[in-house]
């Protein structure tokens, strides 16, 4: 998993990868821990897929762009598929799980 530090590297990875998968990820939120272990597990299995994160509280002007970049609303944590640049599958808190992160790369 690569972290993500800064608006600049997103905006090139997104627009550079043919597909991606992106966590918001809360340090202070227990629910936010249970779905990056879920991706963390889902990241070990699929090594061909650029997976990233992001720690919310560490860079909020970059949340905030993932949420204007995708049109999604804002939460966290939240995982978002991004396909040649555009968000097409997004979940939110208990619904980021292994198999829910591995069914949208199937869809």
């Amino acid at each position: 998993m690569n972290k993500f530090n800064t608006i600049e590297e997103f905006d090139q990875t997104v627009q550079n990868a043919e597909q991606i998968m992106v966590l918001k990820h809360s340090s202070t939120c227990p629910i936010s821990q249970a779905a990056f272990e879920e991706y963390e597990s889902f990241a070990s299995e699929n090594k061909n897929l650029p997976i990233y994160y992001l720690i919310v509280q560490e860079d909020r002007p970059l949340s905030n762009h993932i949420a204007e970049k995708s049109n999604i609303k804002h939460e966290s944590p939240q995982a978002i598929l991004f396909n040649n640049g555009n968000a097409v599958w997004h979940a939110s808190h208990w619904k980021i799980t292994y198999d829910s992160l591995r069914k949208a790369l199937n869809e």
